[in-house]
């Protein structure tokens, strides 16, 4: 599975339910398997500046790829693009078997650098 999550800010606040309107058409896209659009809460106490999240899962690269190719996408941009100052996209893979990395993995891990100075 791959998730693929866009971070971003608007130009203008007054601005950021545009932005929303003009990326929740994304949602109508059949290509992925899970897809939102919100507003960020603004609740963090070491930064706020992100406006606006879409968060994406997809089955594999071709599916991601047909949800970029699509009409949708192409108008979301049209609509968004002047509004927003600055857009962040991150795709990473996710194993389909794990839910989330173990700790104790992440600290078998940690381990084995603090012995041997590396990976």
């Amino acid at each position: 599975m791959i998730r693929h999550i866009v971070l971003f800010t608007a130009k203008d606040k007054v601005d950021i339910d545009q932005i929303i309107e003009g990326l929740s058409v994304l949602t109508t896209i059949p290509h992925a398997r899970r897809l939102e659009v919100a507003r960020n809460r603004q609740t963090d106490q070491l930064g706020n500046d992100i406006d606006v999240v879409v968060y994406g899962e997809f089955d594999n690269e071709t599916e991601l790829a047909a949800y970029k190719a699509h009409d949708l996408y192409q108008e979301s941009i049209r609509r968004v693009r002047p509004l927003r100052e600055l857009r962040f996209a991150v795709d990473y893979n996710v194993p389909t078997d794990e839910r989330c990395v173990s700790t104790s993995v992440i600290s078998s891990k940690a381990q084995r650098i603090d012995s041997t100075g590396g990976d």
